[in-house]
């Protein structure tokens, strides 16, 4: 029997970085995933504003160093007006304060520019699919630093495997696959969970499960 093939999604990216020489690379490399888009790029975090909206992609691979809006203020602004788009933080240096903006201000991944183009791909392909890749360091510090709410509620034995699988990197679907249940209810677990943590993000839900020893930081794929 001839097993049919697995249809992979493009994935449509927009590259913001103030250096043109950075976003022609960034393009060249990903261009050579058959699966991935780049449909457009932008100098700045105001001008990603606007091309996000009009282009509308699934994945903004988004500098945090610019002039006039720095990425950081950038991804805030686009995770608010588009929900459905997801953020990679790219930039050069691990400083601190720039790790837990990016994630704070609702990026799903935190990537240095001297990962490969397998690497950055992978994470690209992750953040369509709602998955949390951090750079291993990254994920350490946010770790060391993370500050959160006392629980309002006790999770659920359900909700604490939901919790796990988050911080392990896993979509809703894997999460729904490996528990046996709907996407449907995933998403109320996920939705439920966040909200007895009083957490924004899946990222910041991965971030507390590391932080409290629900997962560990093996969990999180490098």
């Amino acid at each position: 029997m001839v097993v049919p093939a697995v249809s992979i999604p493009t994935v449509r990216v927009l590259l913001v970085d103030d250096h043109a020489v950075v976003r022609q690379g960034l393009r060249l490399f990903l261009g050579l995933d058959p699966n991935i888009e780049v449909v457009g790029e932008a100098g700045n975090g105001e001008e990603a504003l606007a091309e996000a909206q009009r282009l509308l992609p699934d994945v903004v691979v988004m500098d945090l160093m610019m002039p006039v809006m720095d990425g950081i203020t950038a991804t805030k602004a686009l995770r608010r007006a588009l929900p459905d788009t997801e953020v990679i933080a790219l930039t050069s240096t691990l400083e601190e304060h720039k790790v837990n903006g990016a994630i704070e201000a609702g990026a799903i991944s935190y990537m240095l520019k001297d990962a490969s183009s397998d690497t950055l791909a992978d994470a690209i392909h992750a953040a369509a699919r709602g998955e949390v890749r951090l750079h291993p360091e990254a994920a350490r510090r946010l770790v060391r630093d993370f500050r959160s709410a006392e629980m309002r509620e006790t999770l659920t034995p359900k909700e604490t495997i939901v919790l796990q699988l988050i911080a392990r990197g896993h979509s809703n679907r894997d999460i729904a696959a490996d528990q046996g249940v709907s996407e449907a209810t995933v998403k109320t677990h996920v939705s439920r969970l966040l909200s007895k943590l009083e957490l924004e993000s899946r990222t910041q839900a991965a971030l507390y499960a590391l932080k409290h020893g629900i997962a560990s930081l093996n969990g999180v794929e490098e």
